[in-house]
C-alpha cells in the first residue's frame, strides 16, 4: 500500500532511531523481481545442478521449490520444531554426499539461530542459503539478516509499497558474475501503474486516484487489446505463449519463469527500496505487532505463534495459532479482515509423515497484517473485529 506516510517514511507514533539493519547491509546486492528469482540465482551461484540435493524446510512457500527443480536438483524436506526453529537432528540424519545446500527460512520475520546454523554448515561442508522473504530487516549476533548465509534471498514486496521486487545478497562470495538487464518499457510502465492501482484499491491517495481515473480507464482498455494481440502472436509461434509482461510472483503465482532470471527490478521499485528510510518501517511494524499481541493474547480459539517479539525482529505479519482454523478462517474472511495462510498448501507429498509440525503450522497459522501503512483506525477496527470473533 503506497501512502503519503509510507513515502515520507513516517507515520503516527514513529520512534526515530529504532530501525534495524536490512538484508541489503549484509553485502553486495542485486535487486531482482522476486524472492524466488533470488533463490534460483543463489542456487545457480552455488553451483547446484543435477545430482545435488537441496534441504528445504517442510514448512514453506511452494514458490521455494521450483528454483531447485529448475536447476535439476532434488528438494528434500526437513523437519521443524513447533516454534518454527530448524530441527538440526533431523537435518543431520539426512546428510549425504549429494547434499549441497541448506535453505533456512526466517518465518514472519523471526530469525533462526544463525550462529548455530553457520557452525553446523561449516562442520558438514554445506552451503547456507538464508530465505529472508519474511525478514527484510533484522539482526542476529551483531550482524544483519542475510550476513550469516553464503547467500540470502529476500522479498521487498512484503515490506515496501512496490508491485514487484526481490534481492539477492552475498557478503561471502560476491555477485560479480550476476549480470542483470532491464525488462523493457512495458514492464516499467506496468510496475509503476500497478503500484499506484494497488494503493488506490486500499483507499490510499484519493486525490491522485481521481486525477488519474480517466487515463487509467484508457490504460485498461489498451492493456486488454495488447494482451489479446500477444496471445494471438503466441498462438502462432510454434504453440508457445507470448512472454509475460510481469513475473507471476507479482500476481500470487508460485511458478518460476526462467525468462526473469536476468531481469532487474523496475526503476520505481529500486528507487523506493534504496531511498525509503528503514527506521520508520521497522518501528511502525513493531508497534502494530505489539498492539495486536497485547489486544489478542489470552483470548480463546487462538494464540500468538511466538511468545514474544525480540528487539532484533521486524515482523512481516502477526501470526496466530488457531484451534479451529477452518471455522475461524471463514469467520475472519466473512468479516472482511485481511488474513494470510502461509504455506497453505504445502508442496505435494509433504504431509504428516514428512513433518507433522509443518503440517500443523500449515493448517493452523492465520497471519494478520502489521504493515507500516495501516492507518490507526484500520488497525483498531481489525483488533475490535478479531476480538469479537475470538470471544464468540
Amino acid at each position: 500500500m503506497l501512502s503519503g506516510a509510507a513515502l515520507r517514511g513516517l507515520g503516527p507514533g514513529t520512534a526515530p532511531g529504532t530501525g534495524l539493519r536490512s538484508v541489503l547491509d549484509a553485502g553486495p546486492a542485486r535487486l531482482v523481481t522476486s524472492g524466488r528469482i533470488a533463490i534460483a540465482l543463489a542456487l545457480r551461484e552455488m553451483g547446484v545442478g543435477p545430482g545435488d540435493t537441496v534441504l528445504v524446510p517442510a514448512y514453506h512457500s511452494p514458490s521455494m521449490v521450483p528454483p531447485v527443480l529448475h536447476l535439476g536438483a532434488k528438494p528434500v524436506f526437513y523437519r521443524l520444531r513447533p516454534d518454527t526453529s530448524v530441527d538440526l537432528d533431523d537435518i543431520r540424519a539426512r546428510l549425504g554426499p549429494d547434499v549441497k545446500v541448506l535453505m533456512v527460512t526466517h518465518y514472519f520475520g523471526f530469525l533462526q539461530n544463525l550462529s548455530t546454523l553457520r557452525a553446523f554448515c561449516d562442520k558438514h561442508a554445506l552451503l547456507l542459503l538464508e530465505d529472508c522473504a519474511h525478514s527484510f530487516f533484522g539482526e542476529h549476533g551483531g550482524r544483519p539478516v542475510g550476513a550469516w548465509g553464503d547467500y540470502a534471498a529476500a522479498s521487498s514486496m512484503k515490506f515496501y509499497p512496490v508491485y514487484e521486487g526481490g534481492a539477492l545478497v552475498s557478503g561471502k562470495h560476491g555477485l560479480g558474475s550476476v549480470g542483470l538487464r532491464a525488462a523493457g518499457a512495458a514492464f516499467e510502465a506496468k510496475s509503476a501503474l500497478a503500484t499506484l492501482e494497488k494503493s488506490f484499491a486500499y483507499g490510499r491517495l484519493p486525490l491522485l486516484r481521481a486525477l488519474l481515473a480517466p487515463p487509467l480507464r484508457l490504460k485498461d482498455a489498451a492493456w486488454s487489446r495488447l494482451k489479446a494481440r500477444r496471445r494471438a502472436a503466441g498462438d502462432t509461434t510454434a504453440g508457445a505463449p507470448a512472454p509475460a509482461l510481469a513475473p507471476a510472483s507479482s500476481d500470487s503465482g508460485f511458478e518460476l519463469d526462467p525468462a526473469w532470471l536476468d531481469k532487474r527490478s523496475s526503476w520505481l521499485s529500486r528507487l523506493l527500496v534504496r531511498r525509503l528510510p528503514a527506521a520508520p518501517i521497522v518501528a511502525e511494524r513493531r508497534r502494530r505487532y505489539l498492539k495486536l499481541e497485547q489486544a489478542l493474547r489470552g483470548l480463546p480459539r487462538a494464540r500468538p505463534l511466538f511468545a514474544a517479539l525480540p528487539d532484533t525482529v521486524c515482523p512481516w505479519m502477526f501470526p496466530m495459532l488457531a484451534e479451529d482454523p477452518e471455522a475461524l478462517f471463514g469467520e475472519v474472511v466473512a468479516a472482511g479482515i485481511p488474513v494470510t495462510r502461509f504455506a497453505r498448501p504445502l508442496w505435494p507429498g509433504v504431509d504428516d509423515s514428512v513433518c507433522a509440525t509443518s503440517s500443523m503450522l500449515s493448517r493452523q497459522v492465520l497471519a494478520f497484517p502489521c504493515h507500516q501503512a495501516l492507518r490507526e483506525d484500520e488497525l483498531d477496527w481489525m483488533i475490535d473485529t478479531l476480538r469479537t470473533i475470538l470471544e464468540s
